[in-house]
Formats: C-alpha cells, sequence, structure tokens
C-alpha cells in the first residue's frame, strides 16, 4: 500500500482503531455499536461483530492478534475470536462508560477504564472473566495501558492526573500531574522508560516513568490531545487533536517531523503500523490510513 487509503464502513463516528501485531487488519469500534476488521491491503470489511447494545468506545487485538477486545457505553467489555466472531467472554464489572480496554504483554489479563458514572480501573482475566483487582483512585479513567514488560499500568484521568501502579496487585508507583487539566490519553514507549500523555491543554509532554521528570515538551496543537502513539522504533510520537490534525514529532527534540491535515473533524484515535511506516487515525465515521515516511 502507498499513499493514503479513506476506508468507509461505518454509519457513526469511529472511536477506536487498532493494528493488528502481524500489520495485516485494522480494528475499529464505533457509535453504531460494531466492531469492523479491515483488511489492510484492500480496505475491505472482512468481519463485523454485533453484540454490543450501547456506543463503543474502545478496541485492542491480543498479541498473538487471536482476539479483540472491545468496550462500550454501557459498561460492557466483550472478547471475540477475532477471525469467527465468536465470544470468549462478556464482562460485567463496570458500571458504566467502558474507555479504554488494553491486553496485558502475556495476553492472560486485560485492564479496562471506566469513565463518567464508574471511575475505576479494573484488571480482570481475559478468558473466564475473573476480575484480579478494582483500583479506584482516580476520577473518570479515559486511558489505561500496560507497560511493555508487564509490570506497571498508567491511567490517564479526567481529573488531570497519570496514575502509575504495579501490576500485579495494583499498588501505586507514582503520580504524574503537570497537565494543566483533563488528560485524555497516555502511551508507553516501546522500552518501558518513558511516557507520553496528552490532554485538554493542548500540550503532549513525553517523561520519565520513573521518576515523572519531563524529558520533552510539545505544543505543536491548538486543540484537546485525544490520542497518542509512540512508534515502533521509541523514536517518534505522534498525537491527535481536536484541531483535525495529527502531528508526528521527535521524542527527544519535540520537533515536528510530519503532519497529517485529511480529517475535517476532531481525531479520536490513532495507531501505528507495526512497521512505523503508516499510521491509521479515525474522525466522523472514516478510518484514514496514510504513510508517514
Amino acid at each position: 500500500m502507498s499513499g493514503t487509503r479513506l476506508i468507509h464502513g461505518h454509519s457513526d463516528n469511529i472511536f477506536a482503531v487498532a493494528w493488528s501485531p502481524g500489520g495485516h487488519y485494522i480494528a475499529s469500534a464505533s457509535r453504531d455499536t460494531t466492531v469492523r476488521v479491515w483488511n489492510v491491503a484492500t480496505g475491505t470489511c472482512e468481519y463485523t461483530y454485533r453484540g454490543h447494545s450501547y456506543s463503543l468506545l474502545s478496541v485492542a487485538w491480543s498479541p498473538n492478534g487471536r482476539r479483540l477486545a472491545s468496550g462500550d457505553t454501557g459498561g460492557t467489555v466483550r472478547v471475540w475470536d477475532a477471525f469467527s466472531g465468536e465470544e470468549i467472554v462478556v464482562y460485567h464489572g463496570h458500571r458504566r462508560f467502558v474507555r479504554s480496554v488494553a491486553w496485558s504483554p502475556d495476553g492472560r489479563s486485560i485492564v479496562s477504564g471506566g469513565d463518567f458514572g464508574d471511575s475505576t480501573v479494573q484488571v480482570w482475566d481475559a478468558v473466564t472473566g475473573q476480575v484480579r483487582y478494582i483500583h479506584g483512585g482516580q476520577y473518570r479513567n479515559f486511558a489505561a495501558r500496560w507497560s511493555p514488560d508487564g509490570s506497571r499500568i498508567a491511567a490517564a484521568n479526567f481529573d488531570g492526573t497519570v496514575q502509575v501502579w504495579e501490576a500485579i496487585a495494583g499498588h501505586d508507583i507514582l503520580i504524574y500531574d503537570w497537565h494543566a487539566g483533563p488528560i485524555y490519553t497516555v502511551a508507553w514507549s516501546p522500552d518501558g522508560k518513558s511516557i507520553v500523555s496528552g490532554g485538554q491543554d493542548t500540550t503532549v509532554m513525553a517523561w520519565d516513568a520513573a521518576t515523572g521528570n519531563v524529558l520533552c515538551f510539545y505544543d505543536g496543537h491548538h486543540g484537546s490531545v485525544k490520542a497518542v502513539g509512540w512508534s515502533p522504533g521509541d523514536l517518534n510520537i505522534a498525537s491527535g487533536s481536536d484541531d483535525a490534525t495529527v502531528q508526528v514529532w521527535n521524542s527527544m527534540t519535540g520537533e515536528l517531523s510530519a503532519i497529517y491535515k485529511g480529517h475535517t473533524r476532531w481525531v479520536r484515535t490513532l495507531d501505528w503500523s507495526p512497521d512505523g511506516e503508516f499510521i491509521a487515525s479515525a474522525s466522523d465515521n472514516d478510518v484514514h490510513v496514510w504513510r508517514v515516511w
């Protein structure tokens, strides 16, 4: 694939996209209550999963690429066989608004974050749905992510904090509160040493995951930052904003490397391809797949 591809098929706004570990598929989750799996090479929808009754806000592939997890505004998370649509488990631990889902690196657990009306981050068994523990020290979680080695979880919250804790038992490690306002998105660097976060204050910050010290500050956006992602090679960060742009910049210097202006409205989600050459981002009903370099 070269250039930019526009993928259309959802009937309402898309709130989450995720690239499969093998790089051949993109999953998208929409307000239309469906999860769709797209063939990257052809742009065709190969699978549509129907089972949610509420708007979908999150979707994530298992590390082996065989399963998908999706969360909705009714508080339900469903785990699917990625290529048959069979439901593996349905998790009902949240009261409302599952804003984020993420698999542990070993594929055994899922962390899910509850937004409005819930405010908990829950870690549970990906096969049985049995809850391992509930972390309740934040207000309105927007994103919860495992560190690459599976030892820690970082959670971005509406209360203006990113909280980092020990993943197995839930013991708190660090609270990061340098943003001026709600934090909507967070991502770990591939080496697990740094975290990037973005929020309502329009800034993106890369910071040391052990100390909370700011490593790089990026202020190129003119609207709230709703999505961030670290490139597979550690060097670049992509950020998507209400200003309708996705901007790619150097994680060490903050220097702008690329900017995508193909969206006409806010960007709520993005994900790098496994080879680091493309980004999938979504706005309105469409998934945009575009070459970064």
